[in-house]
């Protein structure tokens, strides 16, 4: 039976698009890498990380050194950051039924924590975050083993190809959203055990 619920953040509850490919382009100029432009978005949206990092000319052990530098400007634009239609129901409505909910992210949990404040969503306690983007099934690995969950109670809801490769590893079920930041083309190799397209019907599996 599922106890935890838990979602990603970008892409997920929040659409954080704008924020991330202006904080991207900010670095650009800083680090001389390629910006995202309009047209090329859509293309983008098809490509792995490693994919898209090559797109732009961006060496990917470099990520984790301008982590910092990225979430300092994306924390800068947060005013315009907000959750999806629907979303914050879905959450209430989670819990109205007995449901824990929690976050594993890639962002900072300071971040996170000011939004959720902000916009008074006080039924997540437990959030876990890494700096590595490739680290998810570690930080889900480390999650089951602290509050004690088999991979059956729980199951995850991402946007992203790496959230199912990390679901996979720690033998998660997951649900992935079409309004995320990836498109279905990106799954071909990793096949998740469920796809939505509106927040109510992630309520719909668990029922």
């Amino acid at each position: 039976m599922i106890k935890y619920v838990i979602f990603d953040f970008d892409g997920t509850l929040v659409d954080s698009k704008d924020i991330a490919i202006a904080s991207i382009n900010k670095l650009s100029e800083k680090y001389k890498f390629k910006r995202i432009i309009e047209e090329e978005i859509e293309h983008l949206r098809k490509l792995s990380i490693v994919e898209k990092c090559k797109a732009l000319n961006v060496p990917v052990y470099k990520l984790p050194i301008w982590a910092v530098e990225f979430y300092t400007l994306y924390r800068n634009a947060m005013k315009s950051l907000h959750m999806f239609e629907g979303v914050r129901e879905m959450l209430f409505e989670l819990k109205n039924r007995g449901y824990e909910v929690a976050i594993i992210s890639s962002n900072s949990e300071q971040i996170i924590r000011e939004f959720l404040k902000k916009h008074k969503v006080d039924i997540i306690n437990k959030i876990h975050c890494s700096k590595n983007i490739f680290g998810k099934d570690k930080i889900i690995k480390r999650f089951l083993s602290k509050n004690k969950l088999s991979s059956s109670q729980v199951i995850y809801v991402g946007d992203e190809h790496r959230d199912i490769v990390a679901c996979k590893k720690n033998n998660i079920k997951v649900i992935w959203v079409g309004w995320g930041f990836d498109v279905l083309e990106t799954l071909e190799d990793e096949t998740p055990d469920y796809v939505v397209n509106k927040p109510e019907e992630i309520l719909s599996i668990l029922l």
